[in-house]
């Protein structure tokens, strides 16, 4: 394949701000190990590279997304196959149970201490996925804020019951507008977690966290950010229907259907609001028809997928490319970075 010209961001989807990436001296001097993280929205390739990659530097992908944590969550999450899995091992992939808490700090502890492992073994950690919170915990670290009281939730918990979501987001308002303005109204997990934090501490949540982000270190490794987003917005959202479409073949709803039977399992998990678990639960509760699920569960990945290029825009210091059409100039890319000029 002929490689196309190598741009900075894609047509539609990315920041004109070009990325500010370290000169060739900077990079030599700097003795940190390698990582490379591969970023960007869903269905738009990443596994794929990422494989043929881990496979060439005889080495791991870290999942970095919030969904393949979870186990029996495999269809609808898109977790790679047995296949896949053979020839780039995976970690931070069947960790949990749907029913079981894993935060962001969870996750920055866990990969962390996976990229020490494979540094140690002399191996190049490959961060796969498209997580931003979790690529943020991470890469530029969180603040350190109260742990979660299992008093203080339960009773934030029966608050909802009792008052409702917008009851309790109104209050977030009151005490910590700058949360309340980031926190979505409907996003009950974050909303909870900040009154939490306000509740145990009586310090806002967005002052922890503007405390955190002055006082990071520097992060140990020195990492290539890559994200692989398709050029035209539209090819995008066509891949996106076609894996869903997919996924209905291969069993999804069957699979929806025995989470369902798991009476530890409610529909306001965070296992359980990812992208097409929700639509495939309402669906069968009653909700929807199946010609109005296919075509909710279609339309909540698409916004997932314009989240992500959102936060990812926000990337000063990524390269973008079109995973097909500069699939030549993203192999470079890497090897350059790794020293491997060919």
């Amino acid at each position: 394949m002929k490689a196309a010209r190598l741009c900075s961001v894609p047509m539609s989807t990315a920041s004109s701000r070009a990325p500010v990436l370290p000169s060739a001296a900077d990079a030599r001097a700097d003795a940190r190990p390698l990582a490379v993280a591969v970023m960007g929205p869903t269905a738009s390739g990443k596994t794929d590279f990422a494989a043929d990659w881990a496979e060439a530097l005889d080495t791991e992908v870290i999942s970095v997304d919030s969904a393949l944590v979870y186990r029996r969550m495999d269809i609808g999450s898109a977790k790679p196959d047995a296949a896949t899995l053979a020839r780039a091992p995976h970690r931070l992939v069947d960790v949990r149970e749907p029913h079981e808490p894993y935060s962001a700090a969870d996750f920055a502890r866990d990969a962390r201490a996976a990229m020490d492992e494979l540094a140690a073994r002399g191996r190049v950690p490959l961060l796969v996925g498209g997580t931003g919170l979790y690529f943020k915990a991470l890469l530029e670290g969180l603040s350190d804020l109260p742990e979660s009281d299992p008093t203080t939730r339960a009773s934030l918990q029966a608050e909802l019951a009792e008052r409702g979501l917008p009851a309790l987001h109104a209050e977030l308002r009151r005490i910590d507008p700058a949360a309340a303005a980031r926190i979505k109204p409907g996003d009950t997990q974050r909303t909870l977690r900040a009154l939490e934090v306000f509740r145990l501490s009586g310090v806002p949540i967005s002052a922890w966290q503007a405390k955190g982000r002055a006082g990071a270190e520097r992060f140990p490794f020195r990492v290539l950010k890559l994200v692989l987003a398709p050029g035209d917005r539209a090819v995008l959202h066509e891949r996106i229907a076609r894996r869903f479409a997919l996924m209905l073949d291969a069993g999804f709803l069957d699979e929806v259907r025995a989470l369902k039977r798991d009476p530890r399992l409610h529909p306001d998990l965070p296992s359980m609001r990812a992208v097409g678990y929700r639509q495939a639960w309402q669906h069968l509760d009653g909700e929807t028809d199946h010609a109005a699920f296919v075509e909710q569960g279609v339309a909540a990945t698409r916004h997932l997928a314009k989240r992500q290029l959102t936060w990812l825009r926000g990337e000063h210091d990524a390269r973008w490319f079109d995973p097909t059409a500069q699939r030549a100039a993203l192999d470079r890319a890497l090897r350059d970075f790794l020293g491997q000029r060919s």
